[in-house]
């Protein structure tokens, strides 16, 4: 993988399958906003995206998609919000993966965030916060939350967008490996931890801060699982920062390199594994998931699930929305304080 500037364009762009038109990303940086690093053309690379709101008028794509012998990269691309997820992102992630899922060439698949950082995670302040709007449903069975009311709107647009991408992704029958560096906050968390692999850079650090909003955890709670139970007590309480170096010694991350050797090093990984048999990987992960979901961890999140909702609830009752009155802003200070 070699580094892409924030402006060049796209080698290709290809229409992703769950194409809907979202809102436009606007330009510049905000406080919460940034940059991850990406990958550069390859052998098959494009960009999985769409058109954007403005009719006729295609955007820079928010999701690339490259492949490099039997190695698809799939890269977040809104540096300019430090890959902030909104929903128009979400759809083109997934776009992205059933992509490699769909193609018998590719053995590995690379999840990576363009620029400084992985992911400040879900968007709750960038020009692109699409939370009003409809993307159609394929990673659930729930009804559409676009003009709902209530608690019912969050419940069933999470269930969609967060827990349920999250499954579909966590259960793709093919080994995949975050490429993590600078900020991977909140939302962000959940797509590295469904990811097989997590291999990091020395300056990468993880947070999830969301208890600021009276929030207890992202949707996708698998703290309990990815560091033992007493650690993820205090990385709840305090939302500090978990460096890398500590993140690899509690175990919840594989490797920790430095960020001028993440891409040799995470290619390097990924080949290594694409050398085994194709349906062997498959086999070896759907054993690896079912014994963690014999563990208890799909049971967890699920209980958890309704406690976030709880939460979101709540202080849709007794603040002025149901973050709490939190923003980005807000949120990317709490990150800056020193334990």
């Amino acid at each position: 993988m070699t580094g892409r500037g924030e402006g060049e364009a796209p080698a290709e762009v290809a229409r992703a399958t769950t194409e809907a038109p979202g809102a436009v990303e606007g330009v510049g940086a905000a406080e919460g906003s940034g940059a991850a690093a990406g990958s550069g053309a390859a052998e098959g690379s494009g960009a999985v995206e769409g058109v954007g709101a403005a009719e006729g008028v295609a955007q820079e794509p928010v999701v690339l998609y490259e492949v490099a012998g039997s190695v698809a990269v799939v890269t977040m691309n809104r540096p300019q919000f430090r890959n902030a997820q909104n929903a128009r992102m979400t759809y083109a992630l997934d776009a992205a993966l059933m992509r490699a899922a769909a193609d018998d060439g590719v053995k590995v698949i690379v999840l990576a965030g363009a620029g400084q950082h992985f992911s400040a995670g879900h968007d709750i302040g960038s020009p692109g916060r699409d939370i009003d709007k409809s993307f159609g449903r394929v990673a659930t069975m729930w009804w559409e939350h676009e003009g709902r009311q209530g608690a019912e709107a969050w419940y069933v647009r999470e269930q969609e967008l967060y827990l349920g991408m999250c499954r579909r992704w966590r259960e793709l029958p093919k080994p995949i490996i975050a490429r993590v560096q600078g900020a991977c906050v909140a939302g962000a968390l959940m797509l590295a931890w469904i990811c097989d692999l997590i291999i990091a850079s020395e300056d990468a650090f993880f947070a999830d801060p969301v208890l600021r909003m009276g929030v207890p955890g992202v949707e996708y709670f698998a703290h309990p699982f990815v560091m033992n139970p007493r650690l993820a007590r205090e990385f709840l309480y305090t939302g500090d920062r978990m460096s890398a170096a500590r993140a690899f010694e509690v175990g919840m991350i594989n490797r920790v390199v430095p960020l001028a050797d993440l891409d040799a090093v995470v290619m390097a990984v990924a080949e290594r594994i694409a050398d085994k048999p194709r349906f062997g990987l498959a086999l070896v992960k759907r054993a690896i998931n079912q014994a963690e979901d014999r563990m208890g961890l799909r049971d967890a999140i699920d209980a958890a699930y309704g406690l976030h909702h709880l939460a979101h609830a709540h202080n849709a009752l007794t603040s002025e929305d149901h973050l709490k009155g939190q923003d980005a802003r807000s949120m990317a200070r709490s990150l800056k304080e020193k334990p």
